[in-house]
């Protein structure tokens, strides 16, 4: 259960020190690798630097929400494919128990728009996929 729930991995008891600080070093050799692997992050004339945790248009930093660069996170980390209203819900919904229901989502998209497309009304970048969600890159 507690893999289907995202864990990495999981050790029973007894367990050795040893196999424990094995299998942490690991998870962080695999955590390592990502974040080189995916430090910046380019989709059309945007730039998302994930280690300072900011978003660049066109070279020129953009001022975002952290729910704002949380929701574009995600559609970066999913180029291609179409993510659905409810999967965007269950990945923006806050630890401390803060709901981001249907509605805000919209906003949030709204804004997002606003800041990095060049024609807000005729998006390239955050698409809608009719009846199903949302879209960026192909």
């Amino acid at each position: 259960m507690g893999l289907d729930m995202g864990a990495d991995d999981y050790i029973t008891k007894p367990f050795r020190i040893r196999e424990l600080l094995s299998r942490i070093k690991s998870v962080l050799r695999r955590y390592d690798k990502q974040i080189q692997t995916k430090s910046v992050i380019e989709i059309e004339n945007i730039k998302i630097n994930t280690l300072e945790g900011k978003i660049y248009k066109n070279g020129t930093e953009v001022f975002v929400t952290a729910l704002e660069y949380r929701l574009f996170l995600i559609f970066a980390n999913h180029i291609g494919q179409v993510l659905t209203r409810s999967q965007l819900l269950e990945r923006i919904w806050d630890v401390a128990g803060d709901f981001v229901n249907d509605n805000t989502l919209t906003v949030y998209i709204k804004r997002l728009r606003e800041k990095l497309e060049d024609n807000p009304q005729n998006p390239t970048i955050i698409r809608t996929v009719r009846g199903i969600g949302y879209k960026v890159g192909d």
